[in-house]
């Protein structure tokens, strides 16, 4: 049985805080790092050690080699690596704790923890080193550590379909934007030139998924979508009848804090992860 995608867009709305947060760029200069993007990257792939930007473009995927290179290896140098992990789950804490002032936190944190503790790892590797990072003690911060495991498992697990349909980094975004569910400037945010975005439209259109002007195709929107329900049942797959059944029974109250935040503005959509509200 495959969760709901409200499930996954409310999971995705509470990992995303931290990228949102108006002072985002502030709390990562404050330990030394330089602009939001290397706060973006070396944040997000801290969980990994102190990684090479080889190794981080290969996890993300979508981001071109390039901008990943803007941001390693020097923030390692910029900053130690317990200290931009600290001011992520402290970025959480503090954007998450207003909205979450209805909300049983401490179920929902006890109950996607629980999610975590039965999902099969394999084949999920920034998922599984987030899993391995320490769990906060106070109830926000474990919940958005936990759906911060939740999230990147379904991303490691999308990764590995985009690139057995053979979606490179690049045409996985131009697919997105010609879908709709990413925005126009979608190029940009993710580091890749002007010839590069050309030439992956340019695959697209040999496969029949867009059009000469770069729309998608009917080929395109079934493919598209096949993607998403492929990724669907991989994710399903790692998730035993436990982990499913707190899924579902965990879902409403997440699908709730996940309206909050968008109701705040804490997460803005349409927005470069392409997944829309809950």
């Amino acid at each position: 049985m495959t969760q709901s995608r409200a499930f996954w867009r409310a999971v995705e709305a509470i990992h995303g805080v931290v990228y949102f947060a108006p002072d985002t760029k502030e709390r990562f200069e404050a330990v030394g790092l330089k602009g939001y993007w290397m706060g973006y990257v070396s944040s997000r792939s801290a969980a990994l050690g102190t990684p090479s930007p080889t190794l981080v473009t290969a996890l993300f995927h979508g981001f071109a080699p390039s901008i990943i290179r803007r941001a390693l290896p020097d923030a390692w140098t910029y900053a130690a690596r317990d200290d931009i992990l600290t001011t992520r789950s402290d970025l959480a804490r503090d954007v998450l704790t207003p909205l979450l002032a209805d909300a049983d936190t401490a179920k929902l944190a006890r109950d996607l923890g629980l999610v975590v503790e039965r999902l099969d790892f394999a084949g999920r590797p920034l998922a599984a080193a987030h899993r391995d990072l320490p769990v906060p003690d106070d109830d926000v911060a474990r919940l958005w550590h936990a759906a911060t495991v939740i999230r990147e498992y379904r991303g490691d697990s999308h990764v590995a379909v985009l690139t057995a349909a053979g979606l490179d980094g690049a045409a996985a975004n131009a697919l997105a934007v010609a879908a709709g569910l990413a925005p126009a400037e979608q190029r940009t945010a993710r580091g890749w030139t002007e010839d590069e975005w050309g030439a992956a439209i340019g695959r697209l259109g040999t496969r029949g998924w867009v059009d000469v002007t770069g729309s998608l195709t009917d080929t395109g929107r079934s493919a598209r979508s096949q993607v998403e329900d492929t990724t669907d049942r991989v994710v399903a797959g790692g998730f035993d009848r436990e982990a499913t059944a707190r899924a579902i029974t965990v879902e409403d109250a997440l699908v709730a804090v996940a309206r909050r935040i968008a109701e705040s503005g804490a997460v803005s959509y349409p927005n470069p992860t392409g997944v829309p509200p809950a």
